[in-house]
């Protein structure tokens, strides 16, 4: 069974840094799409950044370009998220999302077929 579990959300403060992971069993990470996605309060849920199927390419959205670095240890079978320059706009549940599919594109949420629960990252001005 596919199982994806996030780590490292918490409370910062604007201009700081944060790293999530996401640890990641039954898939191949590298053979798989896998990544990050956000649901602010009252908003849909974004991608944020992911690797595209069996390629290795990288993602990201146009708002986190220059301060979020997606990383991963296939050996690890972990997903990273380093966020550097957090902004309050940055506040959201972080999800991690995984598929064996190619298409739709990883950033986009509805091409996940497997989610972790979430974890909380809060940027207080």
């Amino acid at each position: 069974e596919v199982q994806l579990v996030e780590s490292g959300g918490g409370l910062v403060q604007a201009g700081g840094s944060l790293r999530l992971s996401c640890a990641a069993s039954g898939i191949t990470s590298d053979e798989d799409a896998i990544g990050w996605f956000r649901q602010a309060s009252g908003k849909e849920r974004e991608g944020v950044s992911c690797f595209g199927s069996g390629d290795g390419r990288t993602y990201y959205a146009e708002s986190v370009k220059g301060r979020f670095t997606i990383s991963r240890d296939n050996a690890k079978n972990t997903v990273y998220l380093q966020m550097n320059s957090l902004k309050p706009e940055d506040t959201a549940v972080y999800y991690c999302g995984a598929t064996g599919a190619s298409w739709p594109p990883c950033l986009h949420y509805s091409a996940m077929d497997y989610w972790g629960k979430g974890t909380l990252v809060t940027v207080s001005s």
